[in-house]
């Protein structure tokens, strides 16, 4: 139903020129070259401009797209073009030959699919696996790594940018002009995304790791400025933004701080190496490492289920791990602290651990000598009969595995200095001030009083 709906909105979302600009005829030499559909005999280009590589390229889909590949010999970088809706390369031409003289790079541009000399129709799909086969053209043909490209998209070309650019995490940079957040949000203020929405912007922008500068003008009518601004926020490594006063949806090009804000911006690329974005990228994880430590250290500290700060081991340097009896002790402390951080020693049946305070599991017979007593299930209750585990208050005693039946309502008998205020049963239902009791216990001396006491 999804795509049904997908196709549907496809049809009124994308307007390719008819007819088309231009076409695509083989040359003397068997190379293609484009000329303008009024005079067949005249080419898009000057005669004597070799920069212009004109490709026939198929996808995925099955469909055979064209492209335009300007070269400037003293580029540095490679801008992979995405044009609006309702154009073509014919129309693009000039703007190319702009971009490369004044901007210093490559230029590759495409048309999509039922698109100007492109066979297929337009649809979201096709226009993504479009993006994907120019750029393992770029990659194949022109030896151009994702170091070096700039995603460029505009209007309806940010879809399919922004949907390469999520999946390729070491590109340069990406370039939104007059972009979209869905494709629905462009006819309805909306909140959500629906499964008919295309060109879901706003979920990709948050996936692209690389800088992304945002041109959009203040009085666009056809998108609004909102969305511009909406991925911006979004992005995890916004630029400075460009936001054109008076500007419409199709003639940012033609003011002058458009040029002049998007030089600035591919010569800062040019500056940026693999080096600086390593250490960037290094610098945002330990942000991110001490944020989530700082943020957990209430819930992560806690020792077994009563919400207390874990006790850490103050002598043992080697270990730094919590030293309660009734937690988990880690294999790291030679012992030398003797906080009963006991480093452990595993069965060679079981491959358990045999420190006696902490689980064992009911696995091994018994003969590796590691204190991991196999278990007894009693077969009132079927629990472990390990006196040194939790028993449960199921069984009668009639059993005799000694699995005895809990003489309180907590799970297991604490310091008999602190009593639980919540117990109703009016016993020794015990619970120490913390599960440390060789802490808080003078008479336990590191072990666990099991003796009860009324309470007062």
């Amino acid at each position: 139903m999804g795509c049904m709906l997908s196709q549907l909105a496809a049809k009124f979302a994308f307007f390719p020129p008819s007819p088309a600009t231009y076409r695509i005829k083989k040359g003397d030499d068997g190379g293609l070259t484009a000329v303008t559909s009024s005079s067949p005999e005249t080419p898009i280009p000057s005669a004597d401009d070799s920069s212009l590589d004109v490709l026939s390229i198929d996808t995925k889909r099955g469909n055979r797209i064209v492209a335009f590949y300007l070269r400037n010999p003293y580029a540095r970088l490679t801008v992979l073009y995405s044009h609006g809706n309702a154009t073509d390369l014919g129309q693009l031409y000039d703007l190319f030959v702009q971009l490369k003289l004044n901007l210093r790079v490559n230029v590759m541009g495409y048309d999509y699919s039922g698109y100007g000399a492109s066979t297929g129709k337009p649809s979201e799909s096709n226009t993504y696996a479009d993006i994907e086969a120019v750029y393992q053209c770029l990659e194949t043909e022109y030896g151009v790594g994702q170091e070096d490209v700039i995603l460029y998209g505009q209007s309806v070309g940010s879809g399919p940018t922004l949907h390469l650019a999520s999946k390729l995490p070491r590109l340069r940079g990406v370039v939104l002009h007059s972009a979209i957040l869905s494709g629905l949000r462009v006819l309805c203020h909306v909140k959500f995304t629906f499964c008919c929405d295309i060109y879901k912007n706003i979920n990709k922008i948050r996936k692209v790791k690389c800088p992304v500068l945002v041109i959009h003008g203040t009085e666009d009518d056809v998108v609004n400025w909102l969305h511009g601004h909406g991925l911006w926020k979004m992005s995890r490594e916004p630029y400075e933004p460009l936001w054109i006063k008076g500007g419409g949806h199709c003639n940012l090009e033609l003011y002058p701080d458009y040029i002049r804000h998007l030089c600035r911006f591919i010569h800062e690329m040019e500056k940026v190496n693999t080096e600086n974005r390593l250490k960037k990228i290094r610098q945002n994880l330990h942000l991110c490492r001490k944020a989530s430590t700082s943020t957990t250290v209430s819930t992560s500290c806690c020792c077994c289920r009563i919400k207390l700060r874990r006790p850490r081991c103050p002598k043992c340097p080697e270990c730094s791990m919590p030293s309660c009896p009734n937690c988990f002790r880690w294999p790291k402390c030679s012992g030398c602290c003797g906080l009963n951080c006991i480093k452990f020693k595993c069965c060679p049946e079981c491959s358990m651990p045999s420190c006696p305070n902490c689980f064992r599991w009911p696995k091994c017979s018994g003969s590796c000598g590691l204190n991991c007593i196999k278990f007894k299930c009693c077969p009132e209750c079927s629990m472990p009969s390990c006196p040194n585990c939790f028993r449960w208050p199921k069984c009668s005693g009639s059993c005799g595995l000694n699995c005895i039946k809990f003489k309180c309502c907590c799970w297991k008998l604490k310091c008999p200095r602190f009593f639980r205020p919540s117990c109703s049963c009016k016993r020794s239902c015990l619970r120490p001030k913390c599960c440390f009791c060789c802490l808080c216990c003078p008479e336990g001396n590191g072990k666990t009083n099991r003796k009860q006491e009324e309470p007062k």
